[in-house]
C-alpha cells in the first residue's frame, strides 16, 4: 500500500478551526450546504453512500435495510467530516445507535459520521472508550489497571481534573453474565462511570482523600463509606461540605474514600486534553508536541530490539527535557504512539499491528544512530507492552537530558502511518533525527597527472587504448561493453546488467569536455571511484551473499558520503530493492550515479541564482529518482 510522504518535523497541535476538508469534491460544510441551497435539493453523499457497501465490507447485511431521512479530530488533524441524514432502518426503526426519544437523531447522525471517517459501520466494531474519547476530543489517553496503579495514583489523578481531562472507571466482569450487576454496595459491573472530582477533607482531626464518582444513569449509588447518607459526614464541616458540593441526592453521583476506590474499581481510563480544547482559565495545561512518520519496508520498518539487525533503522526522535517538574527533580511526560488508519483499511484485510517504542539516553551525538550504539546500550525506558491497539501510550519520569525513543512496530517489515504525541508538565523540544540530515556531497575527483605510470596504470592504459581506439576517447556503447564485461568478472557480488542509460549518467557525471565521451584522464577517476563503490558494497554484504540488505543502505550510502532523510531513503528503496529487500550491485551503482548527478546539476543551478528554480534538495532527488 502506498505511503506517501509526510514532513516529520514537530508541529504545533491541530485546531478544530481549521479543519481540513474530506470530501472528495475538496468542499467543505459551507460550501457544500450553499450548493445545495442553491439547487434546491437535499444533499446526498457521494463519498458515504446509502447503500450495502458502507454498512459491511466483509458480508452482506443480514437484513435488508431501508435508508431514511429524520423530519469531527483523527490522527492529529481535525476534520470536516460531512453526511447526508439518511439513516439506516429496519420496519421504521434505526438499526444501529438510537435514543430512547424516537424523534430525536444527533447521535444516530453522530455515528454516521464516525462511521463514514472509519470506512463503514463494520469498522466500528471492537472499538474502545479512550478510542472515542481520543477521536471528539483530540485528546491523548491513558489506561491505569487499579490494583497495579503507581504510588502517585492519587496525584496523577488530581492533576488530570485539574487539566481539564476527561476521566472514566469501570469494574470487571468476569463473563457476560455479570453485565451490569450490581455488588452489594450498589456499584454496577462492566459499567462506565466517569470520575468528576478529587479532594482532601478534614475528617476527626485527619487529612482523608476522596474521590467523586457518577453514575451516567443518574441514579444507583455507592452505599458504603463516605456515600450521600452515611455518618462519615456529620464529622465534616457544612463549609467543608459546601466545599466539597456534597448533597444527599440521588442523583448518580457520589464520593467515596480513595483507599475503598481502589479496592473496587478495577480500571481507569484518562483523556488528557490538548490546550486548544480547553478553557483559557484552565490551570496547568500540557505541553503538547507531535510527529508524524512512517514504517516502510526495506527501509524503515526495522521492527522491535528482539530484531538487532533491522531495529537501528526505525525512525528515531530525539527529546530534551530540560525543565524540571514543580517541586520535583524529575520530568514528567507521556508519549502515545498512534497507527493511522488501520480500522479504514479493515475492508483490505488490514489488522491492527502490534506496536511499541524503546527510549534510549542520548549518546550525545547527532545523526541517525547505528546498529552498534543499540548492540551495547540498554533502554532507559520502554512502553509497558507491545499490544495491537490502535495507540500505546505510557508516562514518564526521567530526569532532565537528551534522549532518543524508537517507534516500532514488533516484527520488521510491517507498513503503516503513525503518529507520535508527547504530553509534557513542562516545555519538551523534540526533532527527528532523520528529518534535518543535510544531503553531504561529496568532493569531487578530479584528473590529477602523475609523474610517472606504475605497471597497474600501463596495464589500464592499455586496455583503455584497445577499447577506445584511435581517438583515445571511449563512448557510451563502448563504456557498456567494458563495465559489464569487468563487473560480471568481478568476485562476491551479484549483477544483472549496466543500462545504455546508466553509462550516458556515467559519462554524463564525468565528462568535463562536453563531448559526451570519456577521455583516459576521466575514465581512470570513474574507476577509482567505483572501486571504492565495490569496496562500500562488500562491506556491507554482511552475510556476503553478493547482495546488500535495503536495511543496510543507509550506512553504505554514508559511506559513500551521503546522508539522506527518511523520505529520500525509503523512496530509493522502493526504487532499487527487490522483493525480499535485497539491492545487487548494479542497482547500487545506479543509485550513487543518479544522487551525484542529481546533486551536482542542482548545486550548479542553484549557484545560478536562477529564476526558474524553486526545489529544495530533497525535492529535486525526488525527481531525479524518478527519471
Amino acid at each position: 500500500m502506498p505511503y506517501l510522504y509526510q514532513s516529520s518535523k514537530p508541529r504545533p497541535s491541530a485546531l478544530p478551526g481549521a479543519a481540513r476538508a474530506t470530501h472528495s469534491s475538496g468542499k467543505g460544510y459551507e460550501e457544500l450546504k450553499q450548493e445545495c441551497l442553491r439547487r434546491g435539493v437535499l444533499f446526498e453523499d457521494s463519498d458515504f453512500p446509502a447503500c450495502n457497501s458502507s454498512l459491511f465490507f466483509s458480508e452482506n447485511p443480514p437484513i435488508p435495510f431501508i435508508w431514511k431521512r429524520p423530519g469531527f479530530w483523527q490522527h492529529n488533524e481535525w476534520l470536516d467530516v460531512v453526511i447526508d441524514d439518511r439513516l439506516p432502518t429496519f420496519k421504521g426503526r434505526l438499526v444501529f445507535l438510537h435514543s430512547a426519544d424516537l424523534n430525536e437523531f444527533w447521535s444516530a447522525l453522530l455515528e454516521k459520521a464516525y462511521a463514514k471517517l472509519n470506512g463503514s459501520y463494520e469498522a466500528l466494531k471492537g472499538g474502545s472508550t479512550i478510542e472515542a474519547m481520543e477521536d471528539f476530543t483530540g485528546g491523548i489517553g491513558e489506561m491505569y489497571d487499579v490494583k497495579a496503579a503507581p504510588d502517585n495514583f492519587y496525584e496523577i489523578l488530581e492533576k488530570a481534573l485539574k487539566r481539564g481531562s476527561m476521566v472514566g472507571c469501570s469494574i470487571d466482569t468476569s463473563s457476560a453474565a455479570e453485565s451490569e450487576a450490581r455488588t452489594p454496595f450498589g456499584l454496577i459491573k462492566g459499567h462506565a462511570y466517569s470520575v468528576t472530582g478529587i479532594e482532601e477533607v478534614s475528617y476527626r482531626g485527619q487529612q482523608v482523600q476522596l474521590i467523586r464518582i457518577r453514575n451516567p444513569w443518574g441514579q444507583v449509588e455507592w452505599n458504603g463509606p463516605w456515600s450521600d447518607n452515611s455518618p462519615e459526614w456529620r464529622s465534616v464541616s457544612p463549609s467543608e461540605q459546601r466545599r466539597l458540593s456534597q448533597a444527599a441526592q440521588d442523583d448518580g453521583e457520589f464520593w467515596m474514600k480513595f483507599e475503598d476506590f481502589k479496592v473496587h474499581f478495577d480500571k481507569v481510563e484518562i483523556c488528557n486534553l490538548t490546550p486548544d480544547a480547553l478553557e483559557d482559565n484552565t490551570a496547568h495545561k500540557w505541553e503538547v508536541t507531535i510527529h508524524q512518520g512512517s514504517w516502510v519496508r526495506g527501509s524503515t520498518a526495522g521492527g522491535c530490539r528482539n530484531f538487532l539487525e533491522t531495529f537501528w533503522t526505525n525512525p528515531q526522535i530525539k527529546l530534551h527535557l530540560t525543565e524540571k517538574d514543580d517541586g520535583q527533580d524529575d520530568c514528567t511526560f507521556i508519549a502515545a504512539l498512534m497507527q493511522k488508519g488501520r480500522r479504514k483499511l479493515k475492508k483490505l484485510g488490514a489488522e491492527m499491528l502490534t506496536i511499541g517504542y524503546s527510549i534510549y539516553e542520548s549518546p550525545g551525538r547527532d545523526g541517525h544512530l547505528d546498529k552498534d550504539f543499540f548492540r551495547y546500550h540498554p533502554s532507559k525506558a520502554r512502553s509497558k507492552t507491545y499490544i495491537n491497539l490502535r495507540e500505546v501510550s505510557n508516562r514518564f519520569k526521567l530526569p532532565p537530558g537528551d534522549y532518543i525513543l524508537i517507534p516500532t512496530t514488533f516484527e520488521p517489515h510491517q507498513e503503516a502511518d503513525f503518529c507520535l504525541r508527547i504530553f509534557s508538565e513542562k516545555k519538551a523540544i523534540t526533532e527527528d533525527l532523520d528529518e534535518n540530515v543535510a544531503i553531504d556531497l561529496p568532493e569531487p575527483l578530479h584528473p590529477t597527472p602523475s609523474p610517472e605510470e606504475t605497471e597497474e596504470e600501463k596495464q589500464f592504459r592499455a586496455l583503455f587504448e584497445q577499447i577506445s581506439g584511435k581517438d583515445m576517447e571511449i563512448s557510451a556503447e563502448e563504456l557498456e561493453y567494458v563495465l559489464n564485461a569487468v563487473l560480471k568478472k568481478t568476485k562476491n557480488i551479484k549483477f544483472k546488467n549496466l543500462s545504455l542509460i546508466s553509462c550516458r549518467n556515467i559519462i554524463s557525471l564525468m565528462d568535463t569536455s562536453g563531448n559526451g565521451k570519456l577521455e583516459f584522464s576521466e575514465f581512470k577517476v570513474f574507476w577509482e571511484k567505483m572501486k571504492k563503490w565495490i569496496s562500500i558494497f562488500l562491506q556491507f554484504d554482511f552475510d556476503k551473499s553478493g547482495s546488500m540488505s535495503s536495511y543496510e543502505l543507509r550506512g553504505a550510502l554514508k559511506a559513500a558520503g551521503y546522508q539522506l532523510n527518511n523520505c529520500l531513503l525509503q523512496l530509493i528503496v522502493l526504487r532499487y530493492s527487490d522483493e525480499q529487500f535485497q539491492i545487487e550491485f548494479d542497482d547500487f551503482l545506479n543509485c550513487l550515479i543518479r544522487l551525484e548527478n542529481a546533486s551536482r546539476v542542482f548545486q550548479a543551478l542553484s549557484v545560478k541564482n536562477t529564476e526558474f528554480i524553486n526545489l529544495n534538495i530533497g525535492e529535486f532527488i525526488n525527481l531525479a529518482m524518478n527519471i
